[in-house]
C-alpha cells in the first residue's frame, strides 16, 4: 500500500526544514508537550528545566525543549483560540508522524502526550478564583472539529444531543461538539487536588462567554442555563477558549491530551484576579511533576 504523500501546498516546510508556523524541526520535538497560550509563559515553564536543548520563536508561537527531572519536554505557546490550536496540534503531529524529507506519512505512529495549561472563568460555587480545573469533557462552541472526517467517532453524540436540546441551541451558531480528555492523563494529573468537570471552549472572550459590553447578547440567558446544566454527575465548571480543539484533534490524530486551568475569574460571584501570573506557577509545577 502506497504511503500518503503531502504536497508542498498542504504541508508547508520552511527552507531550514522546520514546520511552517512553529519553526520547530522534527528532532527538536519531545514526546511530552505542554501547551500554553501566552508566549511569555513559555519562559515561566522552561525556567524549571535543568537543561534547555533549543529555543524557537515565530509570531505567537514560541517553544523550548529541555529536561525536567529526567523527562524531555517541549513547552509550546499557541496564542489564543481554537483556530490557533488547529495550527499547533496539526504541525506537532506532522513533526512526529510525517517524514519531512520524503513528505510521506511514517510507517510507525508516534504518540504525543499533550497537556494544556491555561486560565479560565469559573462557573460554579466550587470553582472560586485560584481553583485548578481538569477538563474531563470539553464542549466546543467554536465548530472546529466539524470540519474533520471522523468527528462523530470521537465525540459524545448523546451528550451533544442532550445539551443542544437543553440550551435550545440556535442553528445560526453552528453545532457544538463534545469530546473527552484522555482518561489515564486525567487520573495521573488531576489526582485529588483538581476539580474535575466539563469545560466550554468558546469562540471569543466577550459575547460567546456571555459578556455584554456595548453589543447586546443573542441569548442573555446563556450563562444561567450553562451554570444549571448537569449530566452524569458532571457540571459545566468553566469557560476558556482552547480545550475542545486540543482534545478533539488529539483524539483524531491518536495522541493523549487534556487541559487543566486555573480559575482567574468566577462568573457566578463576579470576582476576578488580574495578578494571577504570580500564582499560576503552582499549577505549572504540578503538571511538570505529573506529565
Amino acid at each position: 500500500m502506497a504511503k500518503k504523500y503531502f504536497p508542498e501546498s498542504e504541508l508547508i516546510i520552511n527552507p531550514d526544514g522546520s514546520a511552517f508556523h512553529l519553526h520547530l524541526k522534527p528532532e527538536q520535538l519531545a514526546d511530552k508537550v505542554i501547551l500554553v497560550g501566552d508566549p511569555g509563559r513559555v519562559a515561566t515553564v522552561a525556567e524549571h528545566f535543568e537543561t534547555k536543548e533549543c529555543e524557537v520563536e515565530n509570531r505567537e508561537f514560541k517553544s523550548v525543549t529541555g529536561i525536567y527531572k529526567g523527562k524531555r519536554i517541549t513547552v509550546q505557546s499557541t496564542g489564543i483560540g481554537c483556530d490557533n490550536i488547529d495550527i499547533v496540534v496539526n504541525e506537532l503531529d506532522a513533526l512526529a508522524n510525517i517524514d519531512f524529507n520524503t513528505r510521506e506519512e511514517k510507517t510507525e505512529h508516534r504518540q504525543l502526550t499533550i497537556v494544556r495549561i491555561g486560565t479560565c472563568g469559573g462557573l460554579q460555587q466550587n470553582t472560586p478564583v485560584g481553583t485548578f480545573i481538569a477538563s474531563v469533557k470539553s464542549i466546543g462552541f467554536d465548530g472546529l472539529l466539524n470540519f474533520y472526517a471522523g468527528r462523530n467517532e470521537v465525540c459524545d453524540l448523546e451528550f451533544e444531543k442532550v445539551f443542544t436540546e437543553y440550551m435550545n441551541w440556535s442553528p445560526q451558531l453552528g453545532a457544538p461538539y463534545v469530546v473527552d480528555a484522555d482518561s489515564e492523563l486525567i487520573e495521573r494529573l488531576a489526582q485529588k487536588d483538581m476539580v474535575r468537570g466539563v469545560t466550554i471552549a468558546c469562540g471569543g472572550f466577550y459575547g460567546p462567554q456571555g459578556r455584554e459590553l456595548r453589543i447586546p447578547l443573542a441569548d442573555p440567558k446563556q450563562n444561567e442555563k450553562v451554570e444549571a446544566f448537569e449530566r452524569d454527575g458532571l457540571r459545566i465548571t468553566n469557560f476558556e477558549m482552547e480545550s475542545s480543539a486540543v482534545a478533539g484533534l488529539s483524539l483524531l490524530l491518536g495522541h493523549k491530551a487534556m487541559t487543566c486551568c486555573m480559575v482567574i475569574a468566577n462568573r457566578l460571584v463576579k470576582e476576578a484576579n488580574t495578578t494571577y501570573k504570580n500564582s499560576i506557577d503552582d499549577l505549572i509545577k504540578v503538571v511538570l511533576d505529573r506529565i
